[in-house]
């Protein structure tokens, strides 16, 4: 398991996005604040901060609202080589499971847990080019 990045879940897209690049001076690697999603890189290249549309989001995980009252503000996403096995492993742990493995974007292979304190997770896994 490797933590890839913090996910920030925004109801205002370009204006989150061009505050990580204009005020806080970090690189996106696109450089469109269009959405729904951008990522941008930390100067030791080891994890990223993301940023999430909360109204895309809430199409994949529809308990979350798509405005921001109530609703998350971040998640952390762990990259694994094998989202079902491990989704199932943390199962059988006894994870608090938000949503089955299911594939996103056609690139990614992706489910969503709670830790105890109610904070999503999701595992993700990049799936070969098809």
């Amino acid at each position: 398991m490797e933590l890839t990045q913090i996910r920030l879940i925004v109801s205002d897209f370009h204006a989150a996005f061009r505050f990580y690049r204009d005020v806080l001076g970090l690189k996106p690697q696109a450089s469109s604040d269009a959405g729904p999603y951008a990522k941008f890189s930390l100067p030791n290249g080891t994890a990223a901060i993301a940023l999430h549309d909360r109204a895309d989001l809430a199409q994949v995980l529809p308990q979350l609202t798509a405005t921001n009252e109530g609703g998350e503000r971040a998640l952390i996403v762990l990259k694994v080589d094998d989202v079902d096995a491990t989704f199932a492993q943390l199962r059988q742990r006894g994870a608090h499971v938000e949503k089955e493995p299911g594939d996103r974007w056609g690139s990614l292979r992706v489910a969503y847990l709670r830790d105890p304190e109610g904070n999503l997770i999701e595992l993700q896994q990049w799936l070969a080019q098809r």
